[in-house]
């Protein structure tokens, strides 16, 4: 008997200690605010990468990608080279945009016959940063960012 008593009062312990301890909330009394309410986490702004921070990255997705099959930085191989796209284009937002375009569609004509091959699994977004890399390789900075 005293070994069921012992038993009962162990599990009755047990139970009534894994039920108070962190079981409820604190609830906050009226006109009281939390921290919880005011986590404005959610609400910040993305940061705005520079620019200096965008042509990093267009670089490194030019090393990546095929563009050194035909452009070299410096050289014409088959298309014109990094360089002389960065000479012929002021760096503004439109041309970004314009040569952007170029690399996901393709495009002829503009530096000769040979058409260049279109990326279109490259995004808007990468593609921009691959244009701001190329213009930036004459050593002029965005006009208008």
């Amino acid at each position: 008997m005293k070994k069921l008593m012992l038993v009962l009062f162990v599990a009755v312990t047990v139970s009534w200690t894994m039920t108070s301890c962190g079981g409820k909330k604190e609830e906050a009394k009226e006109g009281e605010e939390t921290e919880e309410a005011y986590d404005d986490s959610d609400l910040a702004e993305p940061k705005k990468e520079s620019s200096e921070d965008l042509i990093k990255q267009g670089q490194v997705l030019v090393d990546q990608s095929d563009c050194k099959t035909c452009h070299h930085a410096t050289n014409k191989i088959i298309g014109p080279a990094h360089a002389d796209v960065a000479k012929k284009y002021e760096f503004t937002q439109g041309n970004v945009t314009m040569l952007a375009g170029k690399i996901i569609k393709g495009g002829s004509g503009v530096w000769g016959e040979i058409p260049m091959t279109a990326h279109p699994d490259i995004s808007q977004q990468d593609a921009e940063k691959m244009a701001m890399y190329v213009l930036s390789l004459d050593g002029e900075k965005p006009a208008d960012r």
